[in-house]
């Protein structure tokens, strides 16, 4: 049968490859990439040069265009379970390259557990009856690499933290925390927060352009909006994560 492997590449630094994830890199027949334009060509291009680093055997490459979506959705859900339907069937077209026991892998930013659609989409073209086997090999998140940045923990002494998203953020500060990890915001939503809150802020984790800025939301806010805004005008595209730590 034909196996795939969901493979955690970390946040961006070559050397987050876990031990683990560099052996299942040399039993890889097919590499699976969903370009994303070339303004990620980047992106693309960190995948290769880790393959390039790590892979001694002939493997193939194979990329997808991925589908284009609706940012600012009146229906968030419908329109996200659209595009990962429209997105299995770009990844139902890749696998037709990969032939009867061979091995494909799709290099995922981060930990595949983590805000990552790879595996629900493997799960709908199982459903549908495609047949394959899957094993995730776990990798370091942004959030790991933006603590280890800053050098602090992730959570305080007995206390829960909350990983959310910035949309989420924007409605309300979550019950029962004062530690919350946030991803995918591309609206500031820390500004909405008390100005005491302590803030972590990093862009490109891990990158040799990785960016970080900490201190009281109500001191750095701006600063943060405008090295975004620079960042993201320099390169066509940004990747950030933030933790919020209430006083």
């Amino acid at each position: 049968m034909r196996k795939i492997l969901v493979i955690g590449i970390g946040a961006g630094n070559p050397d987050h490859l876990t031990v683990q994830a560099v052996k299942a890199l040399q039993t890889v027949d097919v590499y699976f990439v969903l370009d994303k334009g070339s303004v990620k060509q980047e992106l693309v291009d960190l995948r290769a040069s880790i393959l390039a680093a790590h892979v001694t055997r002939p493997y193939r490459w194979v990329e997808g265009r991925d589908p284009d979506r609706d940012r600012t959705p009146a229906d968030y859900a419908a329109t996200i379970e659209k595009w990962r339907r429209d997105r299995a069937d770009v990844v139902l077209s890749l696998l037709s390259e990969l032939g009867e026991d061979e091995v494909g892998a799709f290099l995922v930013w981060g930990d595949p557990s983590l805000y990552d659609s790879t595996l629900a989409i493997l799960d709908d073209l199982l459903a549908r009856g495609s047949e394959f086997s899957v094993e995730v090999i776990p990798g370091v998140t942004s959030v790991a690499a933006l603590t280890a940045g800053h050098r602090v923990a992730l959570n305080q002494v007995g206390k829960p933290v909350q990983i959310t998203t910035g949309r989420r953020l924007a409605e309300g500060w979550p019950s029962d925390v004062d530690d919350v990890a946030v991803m995918l915001d591309a609206s500031y939503s820390f500004e909405g927060v008390d100005p005491d809150t302590w803030i972590y802020w990093g862009a490109y984790l891990g990158m040799p352009d990785e960016i970080l800025v900490s201190g009281r939301v109500g001191d750095v806010a701006a600063e943060i909006r405008a090295v975004r805004s620079a960042a993201r005008e320099r390169k066509g595209w940004i990747m950030d994560t933030y933790l919020l730590r209430r006083p």
